[in-house]
């Protein structure tokens, strides 16, 4: 089976700093790979640059063989979810925030995929007409998760998702990302939690903008 994400000899340099230095790897359908290491190593420009939010100074990503910057940007990100540490929710309500994904695809908002996805992440269906001022930082993590997999991507691009959350709340999107795994998903993430590292098939420790043997 060929790669579905392949990073070669990719650099990046912002403000003459120069943040990544010839980074290459290759990313397998159904792979669960965790970037890790110090603060301000890259791997968070690393994420960027997959979800084609910057370009590389040099260096290819390709996906499924072809040069992600060679083809529709906007087909691209619906097949590749990037997922903030602190995502943002918009609109007045979580509905609001749940439609959204339908309008842009000029489709009707499916309540009953909604309410499957709130259930899965311990959400009860009144949270739909809250405001989204009256939830709680966790709840709003999960509502924005929601939101990412209501039109389920190929990869799922994770920033550092629970550095702030309580256990039980890291456990119920564990829980979840595991059973996307087991339905085909392929996930790049960062994170410096060791529990969340252990679970990954593949660690990529980063330190200096570079990789570490």
């Amino acid at each position: 089976m060929g790669s579905l994400i392949q990073l070669d000899q990719v650099c990046l340099e912002l403000k003459d700093k120069i943040i990544l230095q010839d980074i290459s790897f290759a990313i397998s359908q159904g792979d669960f790979v965790t970037l890790y290491g110090p603060s301000g190593s890259g791997k968070s420009s690393l994420l960027k640059l997959v979800a084609s939010l910057i370009k590389p100074t040099s260096g290819t990503i390709y996906f499924k063989g072809q040069d992600i910057f060679a083809q529709d940007i906007l087909d691209y990100r619906k097949k590749v979810s990037y997922f903030f540490q602190n995502p943002v929710l918009f609109g007045q309500t979580v509905r609001d925030n749940l439609s959204f994904p339908y309008q842009i695809r000029h489709l009707n908002f499916d309540q009953d995929r909604a309410l499957d996805l709130l259930g899965r992440v311990k959400l009860d269906q009144s949270i739909l007409d809250k405001s989204i001022q009256d939830i709680s930082g966790g709840e709003k993590q999960r509502v924005a998760l929601v939101r990412n997999l209501l039109f389920p991507p190929l990869v799922l691009l994770l920033d550092e998702i629970t550095s702030s959350l309580d256990r039980e709340t890291s456990q119920i999107i564990q829980d979840l990302l595991e059973d996307l795994l087991t339905q085909g998903a392929t996930i790049l993430s960062v994170s410096h939690k060791e529990e969340d590292i252990n679970r990954s098939s593949r660690k990529i420790q980063i330190a200096d903008g570079r990789m570490v043997d």
